[in-house]
């Protein structure tokens, strides 16, 4: 499995004080459009839009796959199937002196469970939308380098191109 990892370079280093493992994913739907979420956040780090896949935290007593399929129940409101896991991404949160451990996945909506968010990041979802892998990839691209969009785009631009690339490979699309 392709790992990577960067550093945060918009906010200070002081330290690192807590590792927080993420499990997070490319989510295809019946038409292998892809779920992504528009983000607002207007707090400590920043007033900023931009795009994120969905996932969260790994809670204690749970592994990647089962917190990645637990965070699609609350944020997406669909049980998935994982299709494979995809890299390991290695990056930090200055701002909150956080190390992150996070794993994507490849995977597919199945049955439809409805929809509750269960954290407090979770109220930054405006709003999630399927579009073609390829849209998103461009989507990406254009997004801000500044700030927490910024190191959301590191983390995610290069972990949607090797989506691609496995959803090439398996003939998804």
């Amino acid at each position: 499995m392709v790992s990577f990892s960067f550093q945060d370079d918009q906010y200070p280093f002081t330290g690192v004080s807590h590792l927080r493992k993420v499990a997070r994913g490319i989510v295809l739907d019946e038409e292998n459009r892809v779920a992504i979420h528009h983000i607002y956040r207007n707090d400590m780090f920043c007033d900023q839009h931009y795009f994120e896949t969905p996932g969260g935290g790994v809670d204690e007593g749970e592994d990647f796959e089962q917190a990645f399929c637990r965070e699609c129940r609350e944020e997406l409101g669909y049980e998935v199937e994982i299709i494979c896991p995809l890299c390991d991404v290695h990056d930090f949160y200055n701002l909150i002196q956080r190390e992150n451990h996070n794993r994507f996945f490849l995977a597919r909506r199945k049955k439809q469970v409805g929809r509750h968010f269960a954290s407090s990041g979770d109220l930054f979802i405006q709003e999630t939308l399927y579009l073609p892998i390829e849209e998103w990839i461009t989507r990406y691209e254009a997004q801000s380098n500044e700030k927490v969009a910024g190191l959301v785009k590191r983390r995610e631009l290069p972990t949607l191109r090797l989506a691609l690339e496995e959803m090439k490979k398996r003939k998804i699309i």
